[in-house]
């Protein structure tokens, strides 16, 4: 990826959602699924926000039938024509990759299940034919943590990277007193807002279990901290 160090302007990035469909979204194991929707729900609302071109990719039914893509995208975003494909990499379909083309925007931003597949496998093409492509971890969810690392580490060896929806709205708000600044700080502030919600309701569900792994492991990260380990953020 050139300049892979460099500042992601809107105006030459396109969005690819992959398989955020029933029967594989659910496969989210390093992203718990109410977060991931949140996350899926604020790029699909940046998307809209900044006029970036939007592309749905999923697979079809062992009986032929549709992919029943997430209500999160549509949300925000209005329908949208869902290209089915027959290859883990979007890239490999020659509709999905042209169409991707003929915006002749560089930049891709990709948000899917499994990371493993949909994201790395598309991440990687994308980089080879010279996109500057990013996987959006908070709208990305992996089947393990071990596999995802492992997929996140060849992407970055073939030039791909990472980015939140989260820095991506801060970044393209720009100028606070731009017109659609405040629009996406909204995003980021609703984000967060889902996220601590979802957050209690896990503990009111969990809360004893979740108390007593407190209570045991602060203990055991105090020798960790003193040896010299970073704190957590």
């Amino acid at each position: 990826m050139e300049n892979s160090h460099s500042r992601i302007d809107s105006q030459d990035t396109v969005v690819l959602f992959a398989d955020l469909q029933k029967g594989i979204v659910e496969l989210t194991k390093t992203n718990p699924l109410g977060r991931l929707k949140t996350g899926v729900r604020a790029l699909a609302k940046l998307a809209k926000l900044f006029d970036m071109p939007v592309f749905v990719t999923g697979i079809m039914g062992e009986d032929g039938s549709p992919a029943q893509v997430i209500p999160e995208i549509y949300e925000a975003l209005g329908e949208l024509p869902t290209h089915h494909r027959t290859t883990c990499d979007s890239f490999l379909n020659e509709g999905i990759a042209s169409a991707i083309a003929a915006t002749g925007r560089k930049t891709l931003l990709i948000s899917g299940v499994a990371t493993e597949l949909a994201v790395q496998l598309s991440a990687v093409t994308a980089s080879q034919l010279g996109y500057r492509a990013y996987a959006v971890l908070d709208a990305c969810g992996g089947v393990s943590e071990r596999t995802e690392q492992a997929a996140l580490l060849r992407m970055a060896k073939a030039g791909a990277t990472t980015v939140s929806v989260m820095t991506l709205a801060g970044e393209m708000a720009g100028d606070f007193r731009e017109a659609k600044a405040q629009p996406a700080i909204g995003i980021v502030y609703e984000m967060a807002s889902l996220r601590m919600r979802f957050s209690c309701a896990i503990f009111e569900r969990f809360g004893d279990a979740v108390g007593d792994c407190i209570v045991k492991l602060v203990p055991a990260l105090i020798p960790l901290r003193s040896a010299g380990f970073p704190a957590v953020e």
